[in-house]
């Protein structure tokens, strides 16, 4: 019964996700529509940036990386300015899900390089709740930012200007509040020994190399210009080769989450009498609508429910990229970072949710009211 506490304790979003899944199961039946439910593409860029972005750390590149950062900023807020924008305009171009897997994991590599004796409990969860919304903001200028945008820019056929032109104020904006919002963190210097930065693990070369290689094929892959089964059997092959352990280090229970949320979510839009509340409901409030339903069910899944009861493209393109902000599942990219510090030693998993809530409702509050000067 103590195991079952503890594994509830610890994976607390895998298993209301699975609870929220069975029920949906409940009132539509198993069936082979369900394998249409889920996003495979999704499930195995995580997977292949897990492994190899793991393969990079076991190579040394985090540690070397980490350890060149801490020799040129000096400071807390420094660090947290360079890493927070760092997401933000990575996940431009690499997706908020990629972003948030390669530069989360360099961000705790990077504040245990710094000295123990500092108290960075909240300077560490502060970071990484500020990557999460730097990279869910930065993602949502370009169409291939996210997957709601890939999704919303084939749906309704815009073009890449007319894409960038809907949301360029809304990520110009974004920007202004996440660099303010850095400047609170104290003007502290980091303090981190020579003997702590020396320990650092050697760069191995070869992985670096191999890896670095397998990491662009991901990226490719994220442009569609490499199909992602074809990915998956090369990075499977390559990391068999070169270190299957790991394949150990992939976290198998945010990829289950995600596949209990794509069944809710695929479930939930063939209910009938939610399909029809909808169709009432949207009209004339798709982008307050797109808000609200992300906070539920994510915005990509909202994205794809809520475009089948409208033609209001712009609103729902603006509507599900703020809804990213808000509850943690509002963004599944969000929960990467959640399962990343909830595995860190010392982390405290309550504060995290409040101060992560807190932070994302003052932002939506925001950009939500800069929507009504923008229409």
């Amino acid at each position: 019964m103590r195991s079952v506490k503890n594994f509830c304790k610890k994976e607390t979003v895998l298993v209301i996700s699975g609870i929220l899944a069975i029920l949906s199961c409940l009132v539509i039946p198993p069936s082979k529509a369900y394998l249409g439910y889920i996003n495979y593409r999704v499930l195995v860029l995580l997977f292949c940036l897990m492994t190899v972005v793991a393969g990079e750390m076991k190579a040394g590149t985090f540690d070397l990386l980490s350890n060149r950062l801490l020799w040129h900023v000096r400071t807390m807020r420094g660090l947290s300015e360079v890493l927070v924008i760092m997401s933000f305009i990575m996940s431009m171009f690499l997706t908020n899900d990629v972003t948030l897997v390669t530069v989360v994991p360099f961000t705790l590599m990077v504040f245990r390089r710094i000295d123990h004796s500092m108290e960075n409990g909240f300077p560490r969860m502060f970071v990484l709740i500020m990557e999460t919304v730097a990279a869910n903001l930065g993602s949502m200028l370009t169409p291939f930012g996210n997957p709601q945008n890939l999704y919303l820019y084939a749906r309704y056929d815009y073009h890449m200007g007319e894409f960038i032109r809907i949301m360029l104020p809304y990520t110009a904006v974004s920007l202004v509040l996440i660099f303010a919002a850095t400047l609170l963190m104290k003007d502290e210097r980091v303090i981190c020994s020579t003997d702590s930065v020396a320990q650092g693990r050697r760069l191995d070369l070869r992985g670096f190399v191999c890896y670095l290689i397998l990491f662009l094929l991901c990226i490719f892959s994220v442009a569609r210009i490499l199909d992602y089964r074809i990915l998956l059997v090369i990075v499977s092959a390559a990391v068999l080769l070169l270190n299957r352990r790991l394949f150990t280090q992939v976290d198998y229970s945010l990829l289950l989450t995600f596949v209990f949320f794509f069944v809710f979510i695929g479930n939930v839009g063939k209910i009938e009498m939610i399909r029809a509340f909808l169709e009432k409901f949207m009209s004339g409030r798709e982008l307050l609508t797109a808000i609200i339903t992300s906070q539920f069910v994510s915005n990509v899944p909202a994205a794809i429910l809520l475009s089948g009861f409208t033609q209001n493209g712009r609103a729902l393109v603006v509507g599900t990229n703020l809804g990213g902000l808000g509850t943690l599942i509002a963004s599944m990219a969000s929960l990467i970072t959640y399962k990343f510090y909830a595995a860190e030693k010392g982390s405290s998993k309550k504060r995290y949710l409040l101060y992560f809530t807190a932070v994302n409702l003052i932002f939506l509050i925001l950009l939500y009211l800069l929507s009504f000067f923008l229409r």
